[in-house]
């Protein structure tokens, strides 16, 4: 653990109390990193504050309650040196001419503008920090195409443009950012999606879980500790001259369903 140089680094975690993101805030409290995540679940930050997590109910998608919740991390540490943006979801699934606008932007609001949000008002303290890095969730879909899922897609695309961009433009400054793309993660969301998508094909869940896990070289789903581990190294003094990469965690996988 001492070659990552985590220890008393201070993590912030978007969606941090449950799934992923718990998972995440699991291998960085491992690597003796001070972690403070947010959610917009009441009930998921209560049992992490209960698991000895510091928690805060906050939506990364609500522009005010990003600079809210930046003031008072600011408060608290004064300074950041690690920005985990990992809310995110699933959005609608279904044929472009069959989605609705609201939830097209939904998808948007969650998948990229968080992230825009939370870059914009915790870059000052990352400036403050050591070594900071920006790590950024994307996803298979956002390095490949995905039929019924156009809004997904679209906006794990954006979130790599807007990686590589933030890389350029705080390169000088010391400052790294890189994106990890998962592949299909075992958990209650591709559970969801999977059933979505099933019924757009008019077929079983069994066959479309079949089509997920067999859509990677490994023939299996990835665990939410194993998007843990990538997030830790990309933060990590083992990753000091990675910056601007999108970094997949997916079993090699070629095409998506």
């Amino acid at each position: 653990m001492s070659m990552l140089g985590l220890e008393g680094k201070k993590v912030l975690i978007t969606a941090g109390a449950a799934g992923i993101g718990r998972a995440i805030a699991a291998r960085f409290m491992d690597a003796g990193a001070e972690v403070w995540v947010t959610d917009i679940s009441k009930e998921a930050v209560e049992d992490a504050q209960g698991s000895g997590l510091n928690a805060t109910v906050s939506n990364a998608a609500d522009e005010r309650d990003v600079r809210n919740l930046a003031e008072t991390v600011l408060q608290e540490w004064s300074s950041l040196d690690v920005l985990v943006n990992n809310a995110g979801i699933a959005g609608p699934t279904g044929a472009i001419e069959t989605l609705d606008s609201a939830s097209w932007l939904a998808t948007f609001d969650v998948n990229i503008h968080s992230q825009f949000y939370c870059v914009k008002y915790f870059l000052p303290l990352l400036r403050k920090g050591k070594s900071s890095s920006i790590v950024n969730l994307s996803s298979a879909a956002g390095r490949l195409g995905m039929a019924g899922r156009s809004p997904y897609s679209a906006t794990k695309w954006g979130v790599v443009g807007l990686t590589k961009t933030l890389a350029i433009e705080l390169g000088s400054e010391g400052i790294r950012c890189n994106a990890i793309c998962p592949g299909a993660v075992g958990g209650p969301r591709i559970e969801s999606v999977i059933k979505s998508k099933a019924k757009m094909l008019g077929t079983s869940v069994e066959e479309v879980t079949g089509l997920y896990t067999g859509q990677s070289s490994l023939n299996k789903l990835a665990s939410a500790g194993e998007i843990g581990d990538m997030a830790v190294f990309l933060a990590s003094d083992m990753a000091s001259h990675v910056s601007g990469q999108a970094m997949a965690v997916d079993g090699n996988t070629e095409k998506l369903y």
